[in-house]
């Protein structure tokens, strides 16, 4: 992967490592199904009267946007607001890391390299560290459907990568180019319907009005931050690298979500991290350096560090 991609995807894990605080922070004062609502209604309103629609068919704009916008943040946004913490949240939703390599081999014929199914494995071996740290003594105070909720989010946020490479791909074989920026603020425009919907279902429409009505500084900051920073910047640049580089190689970056999310826990909670904690982001890293280490840089340095030895 290039330096500026890399430094790019660093940037995006670290807007989504904070993204747990703040949905946190924004459940606060609205229920979670409105908080969606209002997250996509702020991505495609006014942005779609600038951007240009995506060229590509509606099938695949409308099905981006019902995998990662509706049933991807109905389940997680959801299964936080019912008892599933934000720490834990952001490490399960990460395993889409080890989901979207298989279902890029699956359906896009897509070869997984050696190194990236040891680094990946090495990585998960990361991930259960601090899932285990997270839940540990606590998991049994989870609610059930909380824990399935959140089990599903990767699921579907793997099958967004799947469906933005399908179109992506098409464009390609038109002669076209698609612009996955264009594709992210134009999806914005499916969820909010639906996710108003869920809202008047688990909440009475006096609940709705009354939140909406006493928004406060921090319930507006959350769903900005959620609109153009998650979703505009993080989900448009991610659904590029998704485009130009294989699955496997991109999808495991997303592992550094949780080391940045205990970071900014740690910065603006005050939560301390535990020595198991800092161990799991260890194997994180090391397995994310093995699965995007370049064979024909360590030749290209040893050869160097030869040719200056003779």
């Amino acid at each position: 992967m290039k330096k500026k991609d890399m430094l790019v995807a660093l940037l995006v894990v670290i807007i989504w490592g904070a993204n747990f605080t703040v949905i946190k922070l924004g459940l606060g004062g609205v229920p979670s199904m409105l908080l969606v609502a209002l997250r996509y209604l702020i991505t495609a309103f006014p942005a779609v009267f600038i951007v240009k629609k995506p060229d590509t068919e509606w099938k695949y704009i409308i099905l981006y946007g019902l995998f990662v916008g509706v049933l991807q943040f109905s389940c997680l946004f959801y299964a936080m607001e019912i008892g599933m913490p934000a720490g834990l949240a952001s490490i399960v939703l990460q395993f889409q890391a080890f989901i979207s390599p298989v279902m890029a081999m699956i359906f896009l014929k897509e070869k997984i390299k050696t190194k990236q199914v040891v680094g990946s494995l090495i990585a998960m071996a990361g991930l259960i560290i601090i899932a285990t740290a997270a839940v540990s003594g606590g998991i049994s105070a989870i609610p059930l459907p909380a824990i399935i909720l959140t089990a599903c989010a990767p699921i579907f946020w793997a099958a967004s990568n799947i469906i933005s490479r399908i179109a992506s791909e098409k464009a390609a074989a038109e002669g076209k180019k698609l612009d996955m920026f264009s594709l992210v603020v134009w999806s914005g425009l499916i969820p909010p319907v639906p996710m108003f919907i869920f809202a008047l279902i688990l909440n009475t429409p006096q609940e709705i009005a009354g939140a909406i009505s006493n928004l406060n500084g921090m319930s507006i900051f959350a769903v900005l931050y959620l609109a153009f920073g998650a979703t505009l910047f993080g989900y448009g640049f991610w659904s590029k690298l998704i485009v130009k580089y294989p699955m496997g190689k991109v999808a495991p970056l997303s592992l550094l979500v949780p080391i940045t999310g205990l970071l900014t826990a740690r910065i603006v909670l005050s939560e301390k991290l535990t020595a198991m904690q800092w161990l799991g982001a260890i194997v994180i890293l090391s397995g994310l350096v093995i699965t995007n280490l370049s064979l024909e840089l360590v030749k290209g340095l040893f050869t160097k560090k030869s040719s200056e030895t003779d």
